[in-house]
């Protein structure tokens, strides 16, 4: 069993999936934004509002660094964690990565009383949300094995598409490098 990297906008649902993903593949289960805030002794909110994004950003990537790196894990990630091509480069490569794609509007539903967002905390939260899916899209996608629309879906619904995946994965061999013919099903590194 490899390690699942969960990424996506805030609100996408990377921790409630990743929690019960965890359970149903029998992984351990961290959440990044956890483990920082448990480091800082305070909430990434009130260290963003005194340090600022880029510190934010560092320590992010330290973080990242070392929880890409445990064995049999399930790793929900920040929804800014790709913003930096180190990252991206760590998960794509040490790891099977999600990207568990959300539509702004729904997000914004889903998010709209929720303050402990930093990047949230603006007088539009849905255009924020709009400007956030504009920029880090492309990064998802870049660093994504797998895409998974969210859409209206139960959690059960998304763990076992994930599951079937992982399970369609496993099946998979590369395809050979002396082979020099194209193979037809879908390999995932």
């Amino acid at each position: 069993m490899t390690s699942v990297f969960l990424v996506g906008l805030p609100g996408s649902g990377k921790s409630t999936v990743g929690r019960q993903l965890a359970r149903r593949l029998g992984l351990s289960f961290v959440d990044s934004d956890h483990v920082i805030e448990e480091r800082l002794g305070c909430s990434i909110r009130e260290f963003f509002d005194r340090e600022g994004e880029v510190a934010f950003r560092d320590l992010e990537q330290v973080t990242i660094d070392e929880l890409s790196q445990r064995p049999n894990t399930v790793l929900s990630t920040g929804g800014g964690t790709v913003l930096r091509e180190a990252n991206r480069h760590m998960l794509h490569s040490r790891g099977w990565v999600v990207y568990l794609k959300s539509n702004p509007v729904e997000l914004f539903r889903r998010l709209r009383h929720d303050k402990t967002r930093p990047l949230l905390q603006v007088a539009d939260p849905l255009q924020k949300l709009k400007d956030l899916y504009q920029v880090r899209d492309p990064f998802y996608r870049e660093v994504a094995h797998h895409v998974l629309e969210t859409g209206r879906p139960t959690v059960y619904t998304l763990v076992n598409n994930i599951a079937m995946q992982l399970e369609q994965r496993a099946l998979q061999s590369p395809p050979s490098a002396d082979s020099g013919r194209c193979h037809t099903a879908v390999y995932w590194p």
